[in-house]
């Protein structure tokens, strides 16, 4: 491992605000604000002078108490879905592992347990993936295409003021000739 010998080495990196990934792990996770929200997890900043970036328009997204609805929703059907289905998958692989005889009863002529159960790991794999679909449908796709909507306007407006900007004399260092100094 090479030793880092940067202006930063031996310090905490604390990142810039204006990166879009900055302090992206920990957005969301739980933090509450006392009234059962998320907490916003970087302070809004006072507007800024200049016309925002794609990184501001995100990040301002990102702060947005829909963007954190989204996410909550997310978080309470994915944490309890993957929980219940991993538990489901650990038990059987035990169960086949421990209890071998267990396994091997029949419970319809040639068909045992084992096989049922995973016939019910294939069945719950496809009611996982159809709640999950169903979810997404009912409770998180309006609000994301809202929010995807919001960042497209703010996006297309930061372009309009560019491009407005770039049309009038003088911007950008660009002088139009004035009229009569034509030779």
């Amino acid at each position: 491992m090479e030793k880092h010998d940067g202006r930063d080495a031996g310090q905490a990196r604390t990142g810039d605000p204006r990166d879009p990934w900055y302090d992206a792990l920990a957005s969301g996770w739980g933090e509450l604000d006392g009234t059962g929200a998320p907490a916003p997890v970087v302070p809004p900043r006072a507007a800024p002078e200049r016309s925002a970036s794609a990184a501001d328009i995100y990040l301002e997204v990102q702060r947005s108490a829909a963007f954190q609805e989204v996410r909550a929703r997310y978080r309470r059907f994915v944490i309890p879905g993957v929980a219940v289905f991993f538990t489901w998958y650990v038990a059987y692989v035990v169960t086949a592992t421990t209890a071998p005889g267990l396994m091997a009863r029949p419970v319809a002529g040639s068909v045992n347990v084992a096989m049922v159960a995973g016939l019910g790991q294939f069945l719950t794999t496809f009611l996982l993936t159809w709640a999950y679909a169903r979810h997404a449908r009912l409770r998180r796709d309006r609000a994301a295409l809202d929010l995807r909507w919001a960042v497209f306007e703010q996006k297309r407006e930061q372009d309009q003021r560019v491009h407005d900007h770039q049309r009038e004399p003088g911007a950008w260092g660009v002088q139009e000739p004035v009229r009569g100094s034509e030779r």
